[in-house]
């Protein structure tokens, strides 16, 4: 039983104002991250300590950063979780390895500090304390595994269908991540480790719409070889669009309500998967198809100008021209 009908939007007489739109949205992203002094780095990455209290009675934040004017260092107060547990999420950045101080000095200097200024009976929730080697490691690994499932993606798609395809498969994803990182970094959230899971699962994400796409272009390509290139992919998007929809819509309940129900933690997680998947759809239909266009032509043009028999305006012949349109 077919739900949706099969649309006929002509999606490439869009791309260029889509491309111009993702350009600004990256552009904001790069100039915030340049002028923010680089991305804003989690513990897990930057190392420090991260404490949370939760107290008796409701307390002021600014209450908590008198508090601790005392300890050294530039210290991060901010509300954590439900507003009515009365949490609160210390950061503290990591202590100079010259001071000769051990990694719990932060949490035991947090929690004396507090106890000075009596602000009420406080319980510690959790305490959290990465070292400088291993938020350096784990900066490293983040990047191997980011590296590694990009060229895994290369490798199959270029294997599976053409390498035209695997460069339109791999351009759509660094538009995801690159639009994802800017969404992160205006609105405040840090690069954490679970961040980095959620960017890499939009990463398969976004490579299972393309490759949905991709399949169908090479299906039609056998009952379309007359036609050109960029009407066979736009004919394969809006055959599958109702299927790419569907999907995305369905997955973006389950990550809303792990957004507004999965507490504070699982927060930048959410986030960051509801903004991947938007952005993947989206690339997925102009950034992937396009591309994947785009250097289809280019290749067949070039192989074109360089064939002996074709210099000198000389015309092309059918079978030539067919072979472009399918390149």
């Amino acid at each position: 039983m077919q739900i949706f009908r099969t649309p006929n939007i002509n999606f490439f007489r869009w791309r260029w104002q889509a491309i111009v739109v993702s350009a600004i949205v990256i552009l904001v992203g790069v100039s915030t991250i340049w002028f923010g002094g680089g991305l804003p780095l989690g513990i897990d990455f930057s190392g420090g300590t991260a404490v949370v209290l939760r107290f008796e009675e409701r307390t002021p934040e600014e209450a908590v950063r008198i508090a601790l004017s005392s300890v050294e260092g530039e210290k991060v107060v901010q509300q954590y979780g439900d507003p009515a547990e009365n949490e609160v999420l210390i950061r503290l950045p990591q202590i100079a390895e010259e001071a000769g101080a051990s990694l719990e000095q932060g949490a035991n200097s947090v929690v004396e500090a507090i106890e000075s200024a009596a602000l009420g009976e406080f319980e510690v929730q959790s305490t959290d304390i990465v070292g400088p080697v291993i938020g350096r490691e784990l900066q490293q690994k983040g990047i191997y595994a980011t590296l590694a499932a990009l060229a895994g993606i290369l490798i199959y798609v270029g294997i599976r269908f053409r390498f035209t395809f695997a460069v339109g498969a791999i351009a759509a994803v660094f538009h995801d991540i690159l639009v994802t990182l800017t969404f992160l970094t205006v609105f405040g959230y840090e690069l954490s480790l679970n961040v980095v899971a959620a960017i890499l699962t939009i990463t398969g994400y976004s490579v299972n719409d393309t490759i949905v796409i991709f399949d169908r272009v090479r299906e039609n390509l056998r009952s379309m070889r007359r036609d050109k290139l960029e009407l066979v992919v736009n004919r394969s998007v809006n055959q599958t669009l109702a299927r790419t929809i569907i999907t995305s819509a369905t997955t973006s309940l389950a990550v809303l309500a792990l957004f507004l129900f999965g507490g504070e933690v699982l927060h930048a997680f959410a986030f960051t998967m509801l903004v991947g998947i938007i952005s993947g759809t989206y690339s997925t239909v102009f950034i992937a198809a396009s591309t994947a266009v785009f250097v289809s032509e280019h290749r067949a043009n070039q192989r074109v100008s360089t064939a002996p028999g074709l210099t000198g305006g000389k015309k092309r012949s059918r079978r030539q021209k067919m072979k472009i349109r399918a390149s």
